[in-house]
């Protein structure tokens, strides 16, 4: 049986699921605790998470692994459960999240590996706030997601992607233990539907919970060897494919599968659901309640949205999506809905509201909300925009948005906007922040490395190998001195390692339309590097022959023979990731200057300078994360491919 422990303090999402390579941290439950009297764990720990030691730090993961690591330890050594191996911050497949510990063990009457996932969490003081939702006295604003889900839906994840062990069945199990706190009378948390994917003990239940645990984990020590195999099994274990979004969106709209949403990715799911919820019950009087959701590329918005939007549809709610995206939005119809009609028209975009009624809808899920447009305009104390548009029609707006994919000076969608419209207009406002990268393999450090390459935030550039030394990061950045080895690395990482593999650029070139060759319109080669040439994707309006439209660009097969561009790459994914530095963003003296003469970007280009470096930044940024595996990089610049290559080294 494995028994995997996690805390709820923030988890570094450096390393590596199972079948990737890496290794978590391994000790049996004695040794563990031995280790523990001297902090050397902690130090082993430290470096396989990437997260800074310090002898004196009492925050963060380093002392809720103090607080919480030695009750887990003296705990299954008094039970008895000694020899069990015990893997440490092992990190779910796909996915940044970590388990803080799983004991490998032996089901006591099959003598075959079994799974149990733990969270241990540290709350004293906490209260259930709707259906699955939480808050703890003294924790942050926004809830928690209630530790039994939480827990459950590690062990969906597991199962989704370790199809070995989905194959068995009572192989996995998931408890919650909160070892400060103590059933009272305003105990709440066991207002929750139960079962062997989600449990919740308290400090008072421990023989309970130490009772479940002997159900599956057998206490004869001499079944040690065997409990090393089962973590063996464990780590060796291949995962299946990460999943496709509009694959999974389309499953979900046919009622067949949905994103295994985690942390907050299903608070925010769950806090929408509750606001319909309010809303239709009320007295028609409560003021509106408006959920903003942030993130970063890839943390999981796009699948809370299609999640979401599967389940108002299968309740028969009035509910639809928005986007700003002529390509996301055709491609969501097209991929998801198919020729079934029903669901084709619930993708819009955000300029459709403008004479909806009020309350019109249930939900409006506004995707991609940082291509939200129009100057706000403040007219004896009311607003009209299209952020003002969007907070009417629906009696729960939801935006989800990143304020780093802001990339036409039109586009208004910052939190800040937001925010302030929806107060004008009396309305309340629900934060959550995303934390995690689901894209770019799960890898956090990723993120960071291109906010600082590109001088999008405040720390300087580093090289991506120093970045995840120490880690088992495996996400695969890179940089080629020619856009010939540029095509060549996409083409051989998608033949070895299998997936999608697409070439993106920025753009400074010209973007002409089709021509008439023997009767039949073809791409004409625009992006010419030094005798390199390739189309840009086709424009809008045109049907090439054997090339797919800008829409299907990033999805099907044929779109590797042209080069995408901002516009069509956005709210897209693809496994491999090949990014072409134009002249429009260059390195002089170590530092990055924007040049808006070299880009053919005219809704761009004419921008204020500084906005314009702000924009030119955020669309490299774009296409250098829609990668789920690996980035390669490459700039036409001289001095600005040397910078490219010093730090992807």
């Amino acid at each position: 049986m494995t028994l995997a422990f996690t805390q709820e303090c923030g988890r570094s999402s450096g390393g590596d699921g199972p079948g990737e390579g890496g290794l978590p941290v391994s000790k049996t439950a004695d040794d563990l605790l031995k280790e523990l009297r001297h902090e050397r764990i902690l130090m082993e720990l430290a470096r396989h998470t990437g997260v800074p030691y310090k002898v004196s730090e009492h925050h963060g993961e380093i002392g809720s692994w103090r607080r919480s690591l030695p009750i887990l330890a003296e705990m299954l050594c008094a039970a008895g459960l000694g020899h069990v191996q015990v893997l440490l911050e092992y990190r779910l497949p796909y996915s940044p999240k970590r388990v803080d510990a799983i004991l490998c063990g032996v089901h006591p009457e099959t003598k075959r590996p079994s799974y149990v996932l733990v969270e241990l969490k540290q709350w004293s003081d906490a209260k259930a706030v709707g259906a699955g939702l939480v808050r703890v006295r003294g924790g942050r604003r926004q809830p928690y997601l209630h530790p039994a889900e939480q827990i459950r839906r590690y062990c969906r994840q597991l199962l989704d992607f370790i199809p070995a062990f989905a194959r068995i069945p009572g192989q996995v199990k998931g408890v919650a233990y909160l070892h400060n706190a103590v059933r009272g009378k305003d105990w709440t948390l066991d207002d929750f539907e139960f079962d062997d994917f989600g449990q919740l003990y308290t400090s008072d239940l421990q023989g309970d919970l130490l009772a479940d645990l002997w159900s599956v984990l057998d206490t004869d020590p001499r079944t040690a060897d065997m409990a090393m195999a089962a973590a063996h099994e464990l780590i060796s274990a291949p995962p299946a494919p990460a999943r496709n979004l509009l694959k999974t969106a389309a499953d979900a709209f046919s009622a067949r599968d949905d994103f295994v949403l985690l942390d907050e990715q299903q608070v925010a799911y769950k806090t929408v659901l509750d606001a319909v919820a309010e809303a239709e019950s009320g007295d028609g009087n409560q003021r509106k309640k408006v959920v903003v959701v942030s993130g970063g590329p890839g943390s999981g918005k796009s699948a809370i949205a299609v999640t979401l939007l599967a389940a108002l549809a299968r309740q028969k709610r009035k509910a639809l999506h928005a986007t700003g995206s002529k390509a996301f939005t055709e491609t969501l119809r097209e991929k998801v809905t198919g020729d079934d009609e029903r669901y084709g028209e619930i993708f819009k975009y955000f300029n459709e509201f403008g004479s909806a009624p009020v309350d019109a809808l249930d939900v409006l899920i506004c995707d991609e909300a940082h291509r939200v447009r129009g100057m706000p305009a403040r007219l004896h104390g009311k607003v009209r925009s299209q952020i003002d548009e969007l907070i009417e029609v629906a009696k729960v707006p939801l935006f989800l948005l990143d304020e780093h994919q802001v990339v036409r000076p039109g586009e208004i969608g910052t939190k800040g906007d937001i925010l302030a419209i929806a107060d004008i207009k009396g309305c309340d406002v629900i934060e959550i922040s995303l934390d995690g990268q689901y894209r770019c393999g799960g890898s956090a450090s990723f993120d960071e490395w291109v906010v600082r390459l590109l001088g999008l935030g405040s720390g300087p550039p580093v090289a991506w190998s120093e970045l995840v030394g120490g880690s088992e990061d495996e996400y695969v950045v890179d940089s080629v001195g020619s856009p010939h080895e540029l095509e060549n690395w996409l083409l051989r990482q998608a033949k070895t390692f299998s997936g999608t593999a697409r070439m993106a650029a920025g753009f400074c070139w010209d973007w002409r339309d089709p021509i008439e060759v023997d009767g039949e319109l073809r791409l004409v080669d625009d992006v010419q590097i030094d005798g390199w040439r390739r189309p840009w994707n086709t424009k809008r309006g045109f049907e090439v022959p054997g090339v797919p439209s800008a829409s299907l660009w990033a999805s099907e097969p044929e779109g590797f023979g042209q080069v995408g561009c901002i516009y069509t790459a956005q709210g897209f994914e693809y496994d491999w990731a090949g990014v072409i530095f134009g002249d429009d963003l260059v390195i002089r003296d170590g530092k990055w200057v924007a040049r808006p003469d070299f880009s053919f970007d005219r809704s761009v280009k004419d921008a204020e300078p500084t906005k314009f470096d702000r924009l030119v930044r955020n669309t490299y940024k774009v296409l250098m994360t829609r990668g789920m595996q690996g980035v390669c990089v490459y700039s036409k610049d001289g001095e600005t491919n040397d910078y490219l290559r010093k730090f992807s080294r």
